[in-house]
Order: structure tokens, then sequence, then C-alpha cells
């Protein structure tokens, strides 16, 4: 396999809208929401955080055709002892098509992710797993977070 991952930048930002909303349709294929209000909250998102470098996206691409994808969102905390640089980075949407699942891909996206993150001095970094994609990311590294709550 010869894999080649693809950094976008804001003249891919249609590219990064296609799959961001594949990735939508597939995660939440059951539930409601408002498809064009969605595009345009994410359109605007790619625009900005393109613009102004907080977000990291990569296309996995095999010969002429993109299989998979991913990002990281960049932004700062207060700055702690388990994170003295306050910068983070949540990786989401790493999605790789089921024909081409189980070959190591989204395992490259998301190392190729941390290594990016690290060069621009990320502490933290983190995500939200499917359980199918759980074991993989402890392969990696990634530990369970404690003490973690969300409000619904």
């Amino acid at each position: 396999m010869n894999l080649e991952l693809i950094e976008a930048g804001p003249s891919e930002i249609d590219l990064l809208m296609k799959w961001r909303m594949e990735v939508i349709s597939v995660v939440f294929e059951d539930e409601p929401y408002d498809r064009q209000a969605l595009y345009e909250n994410n359109y605007n998102y790619y625009k900005k955080a393109l613009k102004d470098s907080t977000y990291l996206g990569l296309f996995a691409k095999i010969k002429d055709e993109i299989v998979g994808c991913g990002g990281a969102c960049l932004y700062s905390e207060l700055p702690s002892p388990d994170n003295p640089s306050g910068n983070c980075a949540y990786l989401m949407n790493i999605y790789v098509r089921k024909s081409h699942r189980n070959k190591g891909i989204a395992s490259q996206i998301v190392k190729a992710l941390i290594k990016k993150a690290k060069q621009r001095n990320v502490g933290k970094i983190y995500l939200e797993s499917t359980e199918e994609a759980y074991p993989m990311y402890r392969k990696l590294g990634f530990s369970p977070m404690r003490d973690f709550l969300i409000l619904n």
C-alpha cells in the first residue's frame, strides 16, 4: 500500500466539507439534525480555523483516491502541571472508508496528527472514540481520561 498523507490548506475547504459531511452522516445516521445549518457552521469553522492555523487537517490518499481523513482542533487553555504550555489538540473526524479499514490507515493519520501537534508545542492531545477504534487508540498510547464529564 502506497499511502500518502496530504495536509489540508484553505484551498481544500470544499474537500474538507465533503469529508466532514460524510463522517457526520455515518456517525449521526439515526439522529435528526439540520444538515444545512451544520454545513454552514462547519464551513465557517474551516474558513476561520484554516486561516488562523487552529485546525490541522489530513487526507489519506492511495494512488489517486482519498480513502480517509482526520483533523486536530488546536486551542489554548490555562497552563497546568500536566500541560505547561497550555496548548491542546482535540482530534476529530478520524475516518477511513469501510473498503480501506483495518489496514493501518487511521493509525497513520493519528500518528501524523500527533507529530504535527507536537511540532506546535501541544502538550495535551485527546479525542473521543468509538468502541471499534478504541483498541487502536490504546495501542497508540491514549488512555481513558478520569474525572471527565459532559453537560447534556
